[in-house]
């Protein structure tokens, strides 16, 4: 017979930390489906009396919101593919291609990251507006493409890497190109899992730089769309959840999807 597994002391310290991380999003879902006379009762309901789906009905009916998804979805996905590939590749030159002053180099990327975003922001609109890039979903992309968080990630993950697996695919007779495609990708699929869900949550939740660079509605982001629509509708508050809502659950979908990759690609490089 199985043995009954008890909790062990981490649980009842888990446990309750969980609950309060979880309660503000379930208290977001609830509100979504109240109607607008319990969510403005005093004390606030806690339950809903029934499932009223007038605020999502609102958020689609009298807003551009399934454009504003869309749109985030083409920035978010063409920005996740272009970091995994640049990022990576920039991240194994500078972890076994050795050149002079590659050093420096990695330190002043690495440095970059520490420059907040709005002392460029300027300088970066006006090279865009030259462009003719600006009130376009590639004004989103292009500053994007690759970022120092990343190529620091990556260059560590390859530092890390064993060598030995790389020579011998040399003595076989690979480039060092097939090397990178065929013998180390593979392995790196955890740090790409990573990066990948890193990218996704931070180019998914940026407002600031699609509040800048996106003028016209068509070209709203879900954020931008969702701040507009609160805007105008201050008061309706089921729609203004049902809207948090269908934006959230993207980025918790992608998380729970990247958590489970990164058990599945550590195994199989444990195997390998």
């Amino acid at each position: 017979m199985r043995r009954l597994r008890l909790p062990s002391k981490w649980h009842l310290v888990l446990a309750p930390m969980s609950a309060v991380v979880l309660l503000p999003f379930v208290w977001l879902v609830l509100s979504s489906v109240m109607t607008q006379a319990e969510l403005n009762r005093f004390p606030p309901a806690i339950w809903p009396e029934g499932v009223d789906l007038g605020g999502y009905r609102t958020v689609v009916e009298r807003s551009n919101f399934l454009r504003w998804f869309l749109n985030s979805v083409i920035v978010s996905g063409a920005i996740v593919a272009a970091q995994v590939v640049l990022c990576s590749m920039a991240g194994y030159a500078f972890a076994r291609i050795r050149f002079v002053g590659s050093k420096l180099v990695l330190v002043l990327v690495i440095a970059t990251a520490l420059i907040p975003f709005q002392l460029t922001v300027i300088p970066t609109f006006l090279m865009f507006n030259r462009m003719g890039l600006t009130d376009t979903l590639g004004a989103l992309i292009v500053p994007q493409l690759s970022s120092a968080v990343g190529i620091y990630l990556m260059t560590s993950f390859f530092q890390s890497f064993p060598k030995e697996l790389e020579e011998a695919a040399r003595i076989d007779g690979c480039s060092r190109v097939a090397v990178f495609y065929r013998v180390v990708l593979p392995v790196a699929r955890p740090a790409l899992a990573a990066l990948a869900v890193i990218t996704f949550i931070t180019a998914w939740n940026d407002l600031f730089w699609p509040l800048v660079a996106i003028n016209s509605e068509d070209n709203y982001t879900v954020q931008v769309g969702l701040t507009t629509f609160q805007g105008q509708h201050r008061a309706d508050w089921p729609a203004i959840m049902a809207g948090t809502v269908m934006t959230t659950l993207p980025v918790l979908a992608v998380f729970l999807f990247g958590q489970r990759r990164f058990v599945q690609a550590l195994t199989g490089a444990v195997k390998g």
